[in-house]
């Protein structure tokens, strides 16, 4: 395994910011590590990044205890923090070769030209860090973490403040990444999560609430609830949607268009169907919904 987390706990004086988490990711995995604020990601970072140590519980980073031998774990590891530090006075050559030195690393300019080439800064390596683009200060922050090519990565918001181009260009970016590195990933961009990981673990007020693949993650709200949109021929009370068996809420989203939720295990859109005969209604449109990520995170963090 890549990481290793067993039992892991860290207090800061009396608020417990984790509480015995335990995972583990293997080699080749690109995973979304979500949680709302104040839930514990930052901390379970720093911790795996060897920033901070845990108050209980041990943290393994490909074969090495991060409170035992930190140093070697920093080898190891590539990290990108939600507030990307730079020197602002240097350049992009001239950093990437100032953080190859810092790693010791052997023929620092060829590895930092295949950086530059990889994360796509050739027309910018002569400028200076400050007179970057957000995005391309992140092309940077990414370099600079996999400069001594970790086997693991992790990234903090990696796309905080992009505009909608830059965005798919981080993405691309980082899905390449995880075909050849472990990349652990902190959003709150749900879709980024569903366009990136393929697996996700959710983390609420310090203890996990979901690990899984992210189709299964997704599958968790079906499960529990179905969602119908459906569109008459003309208007319709809410009442009598609510009337319909299994339905248990219905909003109406548009003209005469109602989204409803139903707990009912079977079909609810045969439900739909017979109740609109029934009652002389006509339907127009009648389908289910896909489940989102992002109504899974709700339901398990409100």
């Amino acid at each position: 395994m890549s990481i290793e987390i067993k039992q892991v706990s860290k207090f800061y004086g009396a608020q417990k910011a984790l509480n015995e988490v335990s995972f583990s990711i293997k080699g080749g995995e690109v995973v979304g590590f979500l949680g709302p604020n104040g839930a514990g990601k930052s901390t379970m970072m720093k911790i795996i990044t060897c920033f901070i140590t845990p108050s209980e519980g041990q943290a393994i980073v490909c074969g090495h205890d991060v409170s035992i031998d930190p140093i070697e774990v920093r080898k190891k590891v590539g990290y990108l923090p939600e507030h990307n530090p730079l020197y602002l006075d240097m350049y992009v050559k001239e950093f990437l070769h100032f953080t190859a030195g810092i790693h010791k690393l052997d023929n620092v300019s060829k590895r930092v030209d295949e950086m530059i080439e990889k994360v796509g800064l050739g027309r910018e390596q002569h400028k200076l860090l400050g007179a970057l683009s957000k995005g391309y200060r992140q092309r940077v922050g990414l370099a600079q973490a996999m400069i001594h090519d970790p086997e693991v990565l992790i990234l903090d918001e990696p796309t905080s403040g992009l505009d909608p181009n830059q965005l798919v260009e981080i993405r691309e970016l980082i899905r390449n990444i995880g075909k050849e590195k472990t990349v652990m990933l902190s959003t709150h961009i749900m879709q980024e999560v569903e366009a990136i990981c393929n697996r996700v673990i959710i983390v609420n007020q310090g203890t996990i609430v979901a690990d899984g693949p992210t189709s299964e993650i997704r599958n968790l709200a079906s499960s529990k609830q179905q969602l119908i949109e459906v569109e008459f021929d003309g208007p319709i009370e809410q009442e009598e949607l609510l009337s319909i068996e299994g339905i248990v809420d219905a909003k109406n989203i548009g003209d005469n268009i109602w989204r409803l939720s139903s707990v009912s295990e079977s079909d609810p859109r045969k439900t739909i169907s017979a109740w609109a005969v029934k009652h002389d209604r006509l339907v127009l449109t009648l389908k289910r919904e896909e489940q989102r990520l992002e109504d899974v995170f709700h339901s398990l963090t409100k």
